[in-house]
This record gives C-alpha cells, structure tokens and sequence, in this order.
C-alpha cells in the first residue's frame, strides 16, 4: 500500500466531537453565596465571639469602671451556682420529657393519620394548627384558657379549684410544649410512614402476620431513623425554650420552673451580671452544639445525596 498513512487527529479538530468544556472559576460559581455568608457571619458568629470575650470579664452594668479581665473565673462560678445547677436539672428534664412524649402521641397521630378516612384532609389540617401558632400565643392561650384557677378549661372538665401553675408549674410548661411540637413529629413520623414500600407490606399481610407483628417487625424498624432524627430536632429546640417559661410562670415559683435561657435572661436583664450571664450563654452554646453535631451525622447518615431516604 503506497498511500500515506495519515496521524490519528486531536480531540475536537477533525472528528467533529466539540472541545471539553473548562470548569469555571469556583469562586464565580461561590459568588452569589457570599452576601448570605457575610450576613450570616455578621449576625451569629461576631456577637457569639463578643460573648466569649464577655465571658472573661467581670462586669456588672449598675457598677460603672467594674469591668476587668478575670480568665475561665465566670465558668468555675457559673458551675458553683446551685441556681445554675437546678435551671440546668430543669432543662434536661423539661426537654427529654417534652420530646419522647410528644413524639410518643406524634407517633400515635402519624398511624392514625396513615389510613384513608372521610375527613382525612381537613383533620391533618386541624393537627398542624398548633405548630402554626407563635409559642408566645400560644403559651398565653394555655395559660389564660386552661391553666386559669377561676375560668381554665382544665378545672372546669375536672371540676377541681387547682391552681396548675404554682402546684405544677413545671408540668404545666411541659403541657403546653408537648402541645406546640407533637404536630411537628407527627408530620415527620407520617412521612416515614407513607415512605414505606406497599409490596414489603402486602407481602407481609399475605404470609399472615398480624397488625402488631408487621408494626413491630416491619413499620418500627423504617420509623428508626425517622424517630432519632425527631427526637434530635425537637431537643435541639425544645433546650431552648423561653416563652412558656416567661409567659406562664416567670420561672417560678422560686425557681421550680426555671430553665437555662431564662436563667440567662435573668442574670444579664435582671442582674445586669455581663461576664457571667456571657459564659451562661457560651455552655448552652457548647451544648446546643453537641446536640446538633449528632444530629447532623444522623440526617447525613439517614438522607443520601439524592434526597431519598437509604
């Protein structure tokens, strides 16, 4: 063959393929993102740096020149405050009651709520109205409406004289949390619900098991993941609640219903004490923090790339 053979073309010149195109500058593409990132910056991560600076300092405002540096002193004081110590007990108990109740009727609800009826749509609606409301509307409706020791609903059904919150001041916070947040985990704990795969329960309804042996064996292990993740979410909240708190029984009586925030409020609002109300205020940061750390390995681990549910 007396033909010259001709070298293969480049990528792009002769075969007619377009060029690759160049990936651009990662920086334009983060562009549109910096104005919320700066914004965010400004209003989170600037005053919480002015706290921790805070905290390090002895600073009471009736007493003008009184500011000086005094190092983790604030901290040892904090956690020396019996005050402290039994808003931090409060705190603890006020959330993981909250939580596991509301997320107990919020389960109740959600199986409910997941077969068809007559009304189905309109009863959904009347379910969610509670997340709906602001906590401080709602924290003075329980608390004019139901918990009034002359005209609350509560002694008017039971037909008792109680005055719910100075006898159960705690309780009665705890009611009305329970209240705002079990709407929330019935509508996460439904979606688990219909996310479920009908054939695996058809299958299971043919080879005869029973309601209670498909809910424990089959529906209760899909909730898994669904019920953490409501449980995480509603801590991480529900630790700092505030209105209830202030709305209904001003932390007391004494400090029976005091939790952390309001302890915070009391100190720097109330006591004027900037140093160690700012190192209140950085532990329930530290805190939070780690409630929120294992609840975003757990959304994570629980919700892929694409947005389904592994």
């Amino acid at each position: 063959m007396t033909t010259t053979e001709v070298a293969p073309a480049r990528a792009g010149e002769s075969t007619g393929q377009p060029k690759p195109r160049r990936h651009a500058n990662p920086w334009k593409r983060r562009a549109p993102l910096l104005p919320a990132l700066l914004f965010t910056i400004a209003v989170t991560q600037i005053p919480f740096l002015v706290t921790v600076f805070y905290s390090f300092q002895s600073w009471n405002l009736v007493r003008p020149g009184s500011q000086h540096f005094v190092g983790f002193q604030n901290y040892v004081d904090v956690f020396a405050d019996s005050t402290f110590r039994g808003a931090m007990l409060n705190t603890v108990v006020l959330t993981v009651v909250c939580v596991f109740v509301s997320m107990a009727l919020g389960l109740g609800l959600a199986l409910l709520l997941d077969r068809k009826f007559t009304g189905r749509g309109v009863v959904r609606t009347l379910i969610i109205t509670p997340f709906l409301i602001l906590p401080a509307a709602g924290a003075l409706l329980w608390k004019t409406t139901m918990f009034d020791p002359v005209y609350g609903l509560l002694n008017f059904v039971l037909g008792t004289d109680i005055d719910w919150l100075s006898e159960f001041p705690l309780g009665s916070v705890m009611a009305q949390v329970v209240w705002q947040w079990t709407p929330f985990m019935t509508l996460l704990i439904l979606a688990g619900l219909q996310a479920q795969s009908k054939e695996v329960l058809e299958a299971a309804q043919v080879d005869g098991a029973g309601r209670w042996r498909t809910f424990a064996s089959i529906t209760l292990p899909q909730l898994s993941r669904y019920l953490q993740l409501a449980a995480l979410l509603g801590a991480i909240y529900i630790v700092n609640s505030f209105d209830a708190i202030y709305l209904m029984t001003q932390g007391g009586p004494g400090t029976a219903s005091t939790n952390l925030p309001f302890y915070i409020y009391q100190r720097a609002f109330e006591g004027f004490d900037v140093g160690q109300s700012s190192a209140m205020g950085v532990i329930v940061v530290i805190l939070t923090l780690i409630v929120a750390t294992f609840t975003l390995r757990l959304m994570f681990r629980t919700f892929d790339v694409s947005g389904g549910v592994k």
